[in-house]
């Protein structure tokens, strides 16, 4: 189908010369197909009467119509346009516009100049060229163009490889120059004209602005003498046009029947980004993703804040042999790079039906080194397993690499940045794809049975491992040695008794014969040794072929190979077998004799989990026999919250160990890892977690937790269960919030731009202590965090400090809500990392103390938990108001605490907290005579009023530091003090004392005994020297 444009005059044009006059040209435009008129001279109502034909290959397209002033100078002067969608004429009568005078726009609203004057057009849409308009496909008029074709403007064509008219470029530009000279100068052709015509000769495949049909007659002669290759040219371009006019399906059936038997290809180097079974046809999704009709890439768009998407059509090129389309935007590729214009040249490279595979090679020359390489993404889809009720299904694989066209030391850089990039857009592409079509879970799925349906143990039959075991030259020579004896004893006569000997010891006679004996024993033992490596060897076949039992997380592990193993033994091999350990479950494989490169092929089934695990430990181990110590060669980890699934469906894994590193020891292994329950498993958890924490858990949106997965690079299955503003401690204070989810605890900040985040296991936790409200921690308690040593060294940057043991130590403070948090992060470690022996320990434990702080209805810092007993009761000889001095941070407090061993003694002034509830800090040291250890204190005491108002309350919070096992404890302390309602002048004081313990600990009987029995030591001194300073006061 064409699109014919005919040109007729113009009128009311704005002047602007000094003159009034104009130079006025018309070009008109439809796509990247652009031709133009002559330039009337010196006019406002300039008649050109001058017909174009473009071809249409996309019937959302406009025809721009420009009128223009030539400028022999500078750039030619716009003087308005106008647009005419090509939908307008195809709905009109005929499929034609006929002859209409149209108002010229200006180029903006901001114009000064409103009335442009109006142009008169005909427009049609025909569906073939008459034998006029093909006869001039082939030739060029000697009256083409004038000089305001300009050399820019000829070095203009379009992009499309389908423009309908390809003429003699050459001709046409010499006849333009030529008839440009006449206009200007009436002159014959310069030197300067000729060397223009030379250097600026197209090829032969260029493509040239549509010419005019105008003067077909005087051009007759010239169509006659036009070789046959140029009617061949147009073949080619009509079979490629009529590819623009046939749908889809068409396309592919067109480029199917070319590449019947073809190979679906490889992953591309790069990576997988995407590895996903879907519950729809291959065909279907193949619409779904690269179909005209389909609105994805316009909704994926809108996600990703893409702008200026431009989808061309899909052509058949080379005569059917490729299928392709260009795709262009705007967008950043990464979150540090700006927007920056994108092409996809997507190319089809199989297509049968039920297989497709897409190449698009992108380029983006705008970024930074955008022109030193290019992006390879290869989609491919691929019929999946087979689903109940015989529902089809597909895997879609998407893979990347990057192709440097040029060498550069960036490399490393841009690898990286393409890698990020990638993964944060096909993220987005997977979610919505999901809106599209439903995601296949495990229990539905087969395709990993499929996969592993290829490992095929091979055991090792009885008399192939006796002959490994005892192959071996100490057998050999051990049987030829009892051959030997045994013979030697039948020919030899028996000896006479001599020395020591008597009936029934027979000693050796020389120190030859010693010898011999003793090499005989050594032999004898190392057989013994075999033999019983032999029947353990038969024993331990491992847990190949186990079936996996229960409901929940399943994991999978297919023991492929491994290479470069550490030899242990004098004869240079090792006997390997390998363990897994996951959530607390072990699985065994086989061992291999004699062999620095074992074959193994065995698939390991764990139970299923509750928990989704975290982390699998590998190691490695070579067989001595069963009463010999184990000799490692090599561990590894594989942690499933850092790796892609898709990528350890099939990994080598390299392990860690002084041996295996000098070796570079691998591992093959396939592993899986899927959820049989489905999308209730978040549910289940959350319910969980409502249980032991006592408060109400809110589900959060698949938004939220999308989020969150962006932040920390999570996999999709880890969600958020809760997360807290709080402080995190180091040098100084920064605020962020704090995330928990079901496998990691987590902290991010964003403040003016600096970003701090971190998170680590669980599992790696070795302890967490609740630390007192203090003054540093602005009156609020503080959670520290212990890991385990050499544990979490990701997140080293957030930690407060490393201890002497190599351990971090994370402090969290200023919680909203401290009994929530402190609640929810004790429930989901327990349920982490504690075995279920530990976890019932930890329950009799809490059942006696709990170190958790209490509702503010509650009684001041959970002392109430703690078991109170009395320690000190006296009468004083003088009024409440006066014993109260000792906690008034007078001179009187001072001077009695210093005189008990307290030294550098401070305390802050008492705030209200609440009604009638006075709180404040407390500091001092413990001098050498007082405390063999020294020590530090740091409490906090905490007043109110008796209910009869005839005393004080005063309640403490003691931590103490620097003295053996003081982090395993608090010291509470309570202090009762009444008037005698008797004696004016008299008071009574009444202490108690509990401990509270934060974790687990021996002997703790006598602990509390020393404690308490220290404790009330200094109680006693501190009312008695009070007592004291008081009477001399008086």
């Amino acid at each position: 189908m064409r699109l014919v444009v005919r040109v007729i005059e113009a009128r009311g044009l704005p002047a602007m010369d000094g003159d009034g006059a104009r130079d006025p040209y018309a070009r008109a435009q439809l796509g990247k197909q652009r031709a133009k008129t002559k330039v009337a001279r010196k006019t406002l109502s300039p008649a050109w009467d001058e017909e174009f034909a473009f071809r249409v290959g996309d019937l959302r397209d406009h025809l721009t119509v420009c009128v223009l002033h030539e400028d022999r100078y500078f750039s030619d002067d716009f003087l308005g346009q106008v647009k005419v969608p090509l939908s307008a004429v195809l709905d009109a009568d005929s499929r034609t516009l006929g002859t209409q005078w149209y108002q010229l726009q200006p180029k903006s609203k901001k114009s000064k100049i409103r009335d442009c004057g109006e142009i008169c057009l005909t427009i049609s849409l025909a569906q073939n060229y008459s034998e006029e308009t093909t006869a001039l496909a082939h030739c060029a008029s000697d009256d083409l163009t004038s000089n305001s074709d300009k050399s820019s403007e000829l070095k203009k064509g379009s992009s499309l490889p389908n423009i309908p008219i390809e003429i003699s470029t050459a001709v046409a530009e010499s006849d333009e120059i030529q008839t440009g000279k006449e206009d200007k100068s009436n002159g014959g052709p310069s030197f300067v004209n000729r060397l223009y015509q030379m250097f600026q000769a197209k090829p032969k495949d260029a493509e040239a602005p549509a010419p005019p049909l105008s003067k077909l007659d005087n051009n007759s002669d010239i169509h006659e003498d036009m070789p046959s290759t140029s009617s061949q040219l147009l073949e080619t371009q009509d079979h490629e046009a009529s590819s623009t006019t046939m749908t889809f399906d068409e396309l592919l059936k067109a480029f199917e029947s070319r590449h019947e038997g073809k190979e679906l290809p490889e992953n591309l180097s790069g990576g997988v980004v995407v590895d996903q079974v879907y519950a729809v046809a291959p065909s279907d999704l193949n619409k779904i993703l690269f179909s005209p009709s389909s609105d994805f890439l316009q909704s994926l768009a809108e996600i990703q804040g893409t702008t200026g998407l431009e989808i061309q059509q899909w052509r058949l090129e080379n005569d059917g042999e490729i299928l392709k389309r260009v795709v262009s935007y705007t967008k950043a590729p990464t979150k540090l790079v700006k927007a920056v214009k994108a092409t996809e040249d997507m190319t089809y490279m199989k297509a049968d039906g039920d297989t497709f595979a897409v190449l698009a090679d992108v380029s983006t020359p705008e970024v930074p080194f955008g022109n030193t390489f290019r992006v390879e993404v290869l989609t491919c889809i691929m019929p999946g397993p087979e689903l109940p009720a015989d529902e089809k299904s597909s895997r879609l694989v998407v893979s990347w690499r990057l192709n440097f066209v040029q060498s550069t030391m960036m490399k490393s850089m841009i690898e990286n940045g393409a890698k990020q990039g990638l993964k944060e857009n096909y993220s987005q592409f997977s979610e919505l794809l999901a809106r599209y079509v439903r995601p296949v879970d495990a229990k539905d799925a087969t395709a990993n049975n499929e996969i592993l349906s290829s490992v095929q143990s091979e055991q090792e039959s009885n008399w192939k491992l006796a002959f490994r075991i005892f192959g071996n030259f100490t057998v050999i020579s051990s049987m030829f040695a009892f051959v030997y004896v045994s013979v030697h004893i039948i020919l030899a006569s028996p000896s006479i008794i001599q020395g020591l000997e008597f009936p029934g010891l027979d000693l050796p006679d020389s120190a030859g014969e010693v010898v011999v004996c003793g090499v005989l024993v050594l032999q004898g033992q190392r057989v013994l040794n075999m033999i019983a490596r032999f029947i353990q060897a038969k024993r331990q076949r491992g847990d190949h072929g186990v079936k996996a039992q229960g409901d929940g997380w399943l994991l999978t592990v297919a023991l492929i190979d491994g290479t470069n193993l550490a030899a242990t033994k004098s004869s240079g091999y090792s006997d390997p077998y390998v363990v897994f350990t996951c959530n607390g479950k072990t699985k065994t494989s086989s061992i291999k004799f004699h062999t620095l490169e074992p074959q193994w092929n065995e698939i390991f089934e764990f139970d299923a989990m509750e928990d989704p695990p975290s982390v699998m430990e590998i190691n490695v181990y070579d067989f001595d026999g069963p009463y010999d110590e184990v000799a490692s060669l090599g561990h590894a980890e594989v942690n499933f919250l850092k790796s892609n699934i898709s990528e350890l469906a099939d990994i080598w894994i390299p392990l860690k160990g002084k041996l295996a590193q000098a070796c570079q020891s691998k591992l093959h292994l396939r592993i899986f890892l899927n959820n049989s329950r489905g999308t209730e498993v978040m549910k289940d958890y959350i319910d969980k977690m409502e249980k032991e924490v006592g408060k109400k858990i809110a589900v959060r949106s698949p938004h939220t937790n999308s989020g969150f997965q962006k932040i920390f690079s999570l996999p999709p299955e880890e969600f958020l269960i809760n997360d807290f503003t709080c402080h995190l401690k180091r040098k100084m204070l920064t605020q962020g919030r704090l995330f928990l989810s079901p496998r990691i605890i987590g902290f991010y900040t964003n403040l003016f731009g600096h970003k701090t985040k971190f998170f680590f296991l669980w599992e790696d936790i070795e302890d967490i202590l609740v630390v007192p409200a203090t003054l540093a921690s602005m009156g609020s308690p503080s959670v520290v965090i212990i890991l385990r040593k050499g544990r979490g060294m990701d997140a080293r940057h957030g930690a407060k400090k490393v201890d002497n043991e190599g351990r971090l130590k994370f402090h969290f403070q200023s919680f909203v809500s401290f009994n929530v948090a402190h609640k929810t992060i004790m429930a989901l470690w327990k349920a982490r990392s504690l075995t279920p022996e530990q976890k019932v320990q930890l329950v009799e434990e809490e059942s006696e103390t709990k170190v958790f702080q209490n509702e503010e209805t509650e009684s001041f810092l959970g002392i109430e938990d703690a078991k109170m007993s009395g320690v000190f009761s006296s009468t004083k000889p003088f009024d409440v108001s006066t014993l109260m001095d000792i906690f008034e941070g007078g001179p009187l407090e001072y001077q009695v605490m210093e005189k008990v061993g307290c030294i550098d003694y401070s305390v802050t002034a008492w705030e209200p907290v609440r009604t009638d509830v006075y709180q404040r800090q407390v500091h001092y040291k413990f001098d050498k005579k007082s405390a063999r250890h020294g020590g530090e204190v740091m409490s906090t005491q905490q007043k109110s009023p008796l209910p009869n108002k005839n005393g004080w309350l005063v309640e403490e919070v003691v931590t103490l530091e620097g003295i053996p096992i003081g982090e395993y404890f608090n010291l509470h302390i309570r202090y009762q003090l009444e008037a005698v309602v008797a004696k004016q002048t008299t008071c009574s004081v009444q202490v108690s004392i509990g401990i509270a313990w934060l974790k687990s600990c021996k002997d703790r009987k006598k602990i509390t005994h020393e404690v308490t029995s220290s404790a009330s030591s200094l109680l006693k001194k501190i009312f008695s020297q009070l007592e004291k300073e008081s009477i001399t006061a008086k």
